[in-house]
């Protein structure tokens, strides 16, 4: 059972990229806790500094999303369950929680051959969030990005999602297929990502308006990367904000006025799960022992919807550049090396990530140290996805605006001002719990 005091209210979270590998293991996961059927294992909010700090329960949450794939998500849980992401007989338990979840899913957008502007796109999607959220009799709702990788294009940044390594969309980057989706390998669905009919643009916003006014985006001779739109969109609801993806999202130009009026708190992006957690442990490591690092190379071998759309180079420049950035902000600069992204079909959502670094040490004694990451990246962001949506909540029940620093311990590329060592952050996102608790 959780730790956290009753909520007077439901709060919603609303799964950008709802049918993927993320979504329905975050599903699938808050219910098998919170009947106590599984323990909250990876859930920083479940650990004792975190108790009577407000949190919302894992009972009260209520899910809900967009997504372009039509694979229902107890099916999807099941095929997780055959491939060893989740428990055996888990879909079977939480069977009525999925349903449920998959009954309030909604079709993402744009897809192939969708004439509708950035502005029709919003007001739609936007009216999605505000029917969930009165519908169900919500105290508010937490728009959650877990779509697949956009590929990063000139000016406009990154597109629609991905998280790290485990974004469950199968083709999300290649150019054609539009909007946002979280099709696997094996669903039988085909997803979509961005491309130039429907997603990724560069260069500015069209309009007048701004994303909240009545000029809107529409009519942009350049679109908005399609992650922008559910960005957008949640503003336009008054939802608060998590951008767990490498793509643009809130932080394209053309939103910066309409997120800084909106008054709503939000974090990202691109959620830390597994190299880049090691990273930031490591870099700070080096750093405060005087060692010089002199090259630093990884390599990562991933399967499933993350795969392929990371199979795109475009958009494995868009995952790689958080990667490089932890290490450049931890060691002072960047060292050399890359990091190289190989979509393995047979791996599925596991992924084994490798890492090699040449150091020198005293007297310039060459060394080397080798790590291996091997693991699932959905289980690794699913219970992550749960404690960002219960304090991004709680934030916004107390009021906070704007970004949120403090959440830098969940992200690649976090919010301005945030430390970039792993204990560092952890020490920020203690001090938000006790903020949270002597607000209480």
């Amino acid at each position: 059972m959780s730790t956290s005091a009753l909520s007077p209210s439901p709060v919603g979270v609303w799964l950008i990229g709802a049918r993927g590998s993320v979504a329905t293991t975050a599903v699938a996961g808050c219910a098998a806790v919170a009947a106590g059927l599984q323990p909250p294992v990876g859930m920083v909010t479940e650990t004792p500094p975190f108790a009577d700090c407000g949190l919302p329960t894992l009972s009260s949450l209520v899910f809900g999303g967009h997504d372009t794939a039509n694979c229902p998500l107890p099916k999807r849980a099941e095929e997780l369950a055959a491939g060893g992401v989740l428990p055996h007989g888990l879909p079977a338990a939480v069977h009525a929680e999925l349903t449920a979840a998959d009954a309030e899913i909604r079709p993402g957008g744009p897809l192939p051959g969708d004439t509708r502007t950035d502005e029709e796109l919003i007001t739609a999607f936007a009216h999605d969030l505000r029917d969930f959220t009165h519908r169900r009799g919500l105290a508010r709702t937490v728009v959650v990005n877990v779509a697949s990788t956009e590929p990063l294009v000139a000016g406009g940044g990154a597109g629609a999602g991905g998280v790290d390594g485990a974004g469950g969309g199968r083709a999300g980057a290649a150019a054609s297929s539009g909007g946002v989706a979280s099709a696997d390998r094996g669903v039988g669905s085909r997803g979509g990502g961005a491309d130039s009919a429907g997603g990724s643009g560069d260069g500015g916003v069209g309009g007048d308006g701004g994303v909240g006014g009545d000029g809107g985006v529409g009519g942009a001779r350049r679109r908005l990367p399609a992650s922008s739109l559910y960005a957008a969109a949640a503003l336009r609801a008054g939802c608060p904000y998590v951008n767990f993806t490498p793509s643009t999202g809130l932080h394209h130009p053309g939103l910066a006025e309409a997120a800084l009026a909106a008054g709503l708190p939000h974090a990202g992006r691109d959620g830390k799960t597994g190299q880049t957690l090691l990273r930031s442990v490591l870099g700070p490591m080096f750093a405060q022992r005087a060692l010089a690092v002199r090259a630093w190379s990884g390599t990562n071998l991933l399967g499933g919807g993350d795969g392929a759309a990371l199979a795109d180079p475009a958009a494995a420049a868009a995952k790689n550049a958080g990667k490089e950035r932890v290490l450049a902000d931890t060691l002072g600069a960047a060292p050399e090396g890359q990091v190289h992204i190989d979509d393995v079909p047979s791996l599925g959502d596991w992924k084994t990530a490798w890492d090699h670094i040449a150091f020198d040490g005293f007297l310039g004694a060459r060394m080397v140290l080798q790590t291996t990451w091997q693991g699932c990246d959905s289980a690794l962001a699913a219970p992550l996805i749960l404690d960002l949506a219960r304090l991004t909540a709680r934030a916004h029940e107390r009021g906070v605006a704007g970004p949120l620093p403090e959440l830098a311990f969940y992200f690649k590329d976090p919010d301005a001002g945030a430390p970039a060592a792993l204990g560092e952050q952890y020490t920020a996102l203690l001090g938000l719990a006790d903020r949270f608790r002597d607000a209480r």
